[in-house]
């Protein structure tokens, strides 16, 4: 595992929060129905960071509870308590969520697999979830190459992420994903979910990542002199696209 992954986004939830990718708003009834759901289901939304999969949930009605262990994060996710009463947001990890024994009808985890102790992890689902509860894990994929755009931004990312390929190579795929449900299988699903950015969401996008530099690394300004030169290279009316696919992977914990 990389170091203090509890820590990573710490100065960088504004950015999380303005300009990473959303999830497609069909998951809520993909899962809902895959997972038997109904008003009275009640999921536990797993290093819920801002909201952006949490808000899935409750826009569908459901009662969710987002579990974060960043302090940042946690705050920026509360802010949805005002808009929806069903929302609960504590603190917590995945190895350690905080959450009663056989409570939760359905456990989501969007962009965070990575970050767990999967043994550990698998082992507090597996307590926390009620018979036949289910568990879903989610990765907006990025396209990393076949035009101009996505193959210049990956090269990027190459030249200025600090530890990238780090955190690349940590990336929980559909293998991993497969055994850490096994012996019980594991369906998916692959969703398209496009990001149009303009240049100011492309830099946020940026600061948004736990490997990129921050404003006053010393290679902060020649990485945003690069990265507008890329948008320059690759916009068309302003925008560019990033492009991605959802992958949804949702299984029982036996």
């Amino acid at each position: 595992m990389l170091s203090n992954p509890t820590e990573r986004f710490t100065g960088r939830v504004e950015s999380y929060r303005r300009y990473r990718s959303g999830y497609p708003p069909e998951i809520a009834g993909i899962l809902g129905r895959a997972c038997g759901l109904n008003r009275t289901s009640t999921i536990a939304d797993i290093a819920a960071g801002t909201g952006l999969l949490t808000e899935v949930f409750l826009a569908a009605g459901f009662s969710v509870t987002a579990v974060e262990p960043n302090d940042e994060m946690r705050a920026a996710c509360a802010i949805f308590e005002s808009k929806f009463p069903n929302l609960t947001v504590i603190p917590g990890t995945a190895e350690v969520t905080g959450l009663p024994d056989r409570s939760i009808d359905l456990i989501t985890v969007g962009q965070a697999m990575h970050w767990f102790d999967l043994d550990k992890t698998r082992t507090e689902f597996a307590r926390i979830l009620r018979p036949g509860g289910w568990c879903a894990v989610l990765y907006n994929n990025r396209r990393m190459g076949g035009d101009h755009f996505h193959e210049a931004y990956e090269r990027f990312l190459l030249e200025f992420g600090i530890d990238y390929l780090s955190v690349k190579q940590q990336h929980v795929g559909r293998k991993r994903l497969a055994q850490f449900f096994s012996p019980s299988p594991m369906e998916c699903a692959a969703i398209p979910n496009p990001q149009p950015l303009t240049l100011e969401s492309l830099e946020g996008r940026i600061l948004s990542s736990s490997y990129m530099p921050q404003p006053g690394h010393p290679r902060f300004e020649e990485m945003r002199t690069a990265l507008r030169r890329l948008f320059a290279e690759a916009q068309s009316n302003g925008v560019v696209t990033m492009e991605h696919d959802c992958l949804v992977c949702w299984g029982q914990l036996a």
